[in-house]
């Protein structure tokens, strides 16, 4: 069963530290975007252990920070660090930052991830704008309705994903776009697995983002995920997987992300 936690209780903690702060923008800072901090002014940076009811990372790449500052002179609530169901969360315990960021006036998310290239014509270290994904924990925040209020189908807003793919073009950033599959990890997949999801339509496979997404459009934010393609899980050609690797693969990609998404947030409306 997910922890019991408290909404008001959380966000009185956190506004007793930042005050009447009122961030527009969140973001989920996932693999690729890590490097984003260095360009943030920050205000605020408390760590997850010490706020009430937060979920604490314990993926050693994750850091675990709940960061207030402008990027691009924008006020941004800024998640350093996220959560995994293979940690052992449920879905409602990943999603529980997404509900204290809507109710603290976050209207706008973005949110970034690493995962496994399907599609042939990916590469390593290509970005990619999620236009939809498939959901394989088989599970949602909302198990109980408690918090379920509205659900749009299209999860991943439009006018996000156009204004991604405008920005990456001004700024000469090669950008893909398709469906991220997720599943629950933490091991990657098998080849016949790989070639399961592939037939399924998805273009990458992942381990996250998806609970984050639901409740974010459950709270009528606009939601836009970008992924970068750390691996390949090409069924005929698959080789062994490494951290190092994968890791090298996010750091290669890094800037362009960082990048495009200081862009982003300069022109959301």
């Amino acid at each position: 069963m997910p922890r019991k936690r408290n909404v008001r209780y959380t966000i009185g903690f956190i506004r007793s530290i930042v005050g009447q702060a009122e961030p527009a923008i969140g973001i989920i800072l996932g693999t690729g975007l890590g490097g984003l901090v260095k360009d943030i002014q920050i205000s605020y940076k408390i760590d997850y252990k010490d706020i009430p009811h937060f979920p604490v990372s314990t993926v050693e790449s994750h850091h675990g920070y709940l960061i207030f500052g402008k990027i691009a002179g924008r006020n941004c609530m800024i998640m350093q660090g996220r959560f995994h169901y293979y940690e052992g969360y449920h879905h409602e315990d990943i999603a529980y930052p997404v509900r204290v960021m809507a109710e603290m006036g976050v209207r706008n998310l973005i949110i970034s991830n690493a995962c496994g290239g399907l599609n042939p014509v990916f590469k390593k270290a290509d970005l990619m704008i999620m236009r939809d994904h498939i959901n394989f924990h088989f599970t949602t925040p909302f198990q109980d309705n408690t918090y379920y209020k509205y659900y749009n189908r299209h999860p991943y807003d439009r006018s996000l994903m156009i204004l991604a793919e405008q920005v990456a073009l001004e700024n000469e950033i090669k950008i893909q776009k398709g469906v991220y599959f997720s599943l629950h990890g933490p091991h990657l997949e098998t080849k016949e697995e790989y070639r399961m999801v592939r037939k399924t339509g998805a273009d990458v496979v992942g381990m996250s983002t998806i609970p984050e997404a639901l409740q974010a459009v459950n709270h009528r934010m606009k939601v836009l995920g970008l992924s970068i393609v750390t691996d390949l899980g090409f069924p005929d050609t698959l080789k062994p997987a490494f951290l190092p690797e994968i890791l090298e693969a996010a750091a290669k990609a890094e800037p362009n992300l960082t990048l495009l998404t200081e862009k982003i947030i300069e022109r959301i409306n």
